[in-house]
């Protein structure tokens, strides 16, 4: 991972935390534009993680979800 990836990435981990702790879901975006206008590179290689992350979040939100509806499917049945 080159110089510009690690800067990414930190920098998505970080906007992550503030974005969860300000609750605005497009705050990275605010980032990106600052990023963009002092260096086109890392700002593609910051959104690249972003994607990436906020992906894997709703992934595992679905999988969540979909346990969660099949053991309240089974209890049901069970309780029948």
């Amino acid at each position: 991972m080159g110089t510009i990836e690690k800067l990414g990435e930190k920098l998505a981990i970080d906007t992550l935390k503030v974005q969860d702790a300000i609750g605005e879901d497009r705050f990275y975006m605010e980032v990106a534009q600052v990023l963009g206008a002092a260096s086109q590179s890392l700002e593609e290689a910051f959104l690249t993680e972003m994607r990436v992350r906020i992906a894997e979040r709703k992934a595992r939100d679905f999988i969540a979800e979909k346990l969660a509806q099949v053991q309240s499917d089974l209890e049901e049945k069970a309780n029948k």
